[in-house]
């Protein structure tokens, strides 16, 4: 309708039983619609819960570990934080240090560069390695695409994996005769 003035504005939103709602405030001269604000803010609340029920919910898994764990207990810890990282999931890396073990931050701190290190084609660090009190931390999270890959990657090593096993013979190994002693 171009610009109106207040008066005639309101005469029309009443003459057509509609609502003169302001849409945007901040341009000169403001903008103004005819509408049925109740319709308006019922349509504007399903929006957002639309957009709130699309939105992706990201979950923090958590890792403890000490520093001087033993090499295998710490492949098993690696291999979780890789499957967290491959679903998608951040990962908070928490080192708790005991007694005489506080006054040794730097072990913890390798510990945890290792990690990031091993894991970093699936995540990177999200937050650097801070002292907590008795407890260190460090937060991985999942490189963008790394769940597009995982996905890749298992959908190869399926297809590829049964012709393997198709093809391979079961191979019994010679045994040379057990004689009596």
């Amino acid at each position: 309708m171009g610009i109106v003035p207040l008066d005639q504005a309101l005469q029309l939103a009443s003459d057509v039983d509609l609502d003169l709602v302001e849409v945007a405030p901040t341009a000169r001269p403001p903008v103004c619609k005819l509408m049925d604000y109740g319709k308006y803010k019922y349509e504007s609340a399903l929006k957002a819960r639309e957009a709130r029920r699309n939105q992706q919910q990201t979950v923090i898994k958590e890792m403890k570990l000490r520093p001087k764990i033993d090499s295998h207990d710490y492949e098993t810890k690696k291999g979780h934080v890789e499957r967290f990282l491959r679903a998608g999931d951040k990962v908070k890396v928490t080192i708790m240090f005991r007694g005489r073990e506080q006054s040794r931050p730097e072990l913890g701190l390798r510990l945890l560069a290792r990690l990031a290190d091993e894991v970093g084609d699936l995540g990177f660090v999200e937050s650097k390695p801070r002292q907590d009190g008795r407890n260190m931390i460090m937060v991985l999270a999942p490189h963008r695409n790394a769940r597009q890959a995982a996905a890749k990657q298992t959908r190869g090593a399926s297809s590829g994996g049964h012709e393997a096993a198709r093809s391979r013979q079961p191979q019994t190994p010679e045994r040379p005769p057990q004689g009596n002693k």
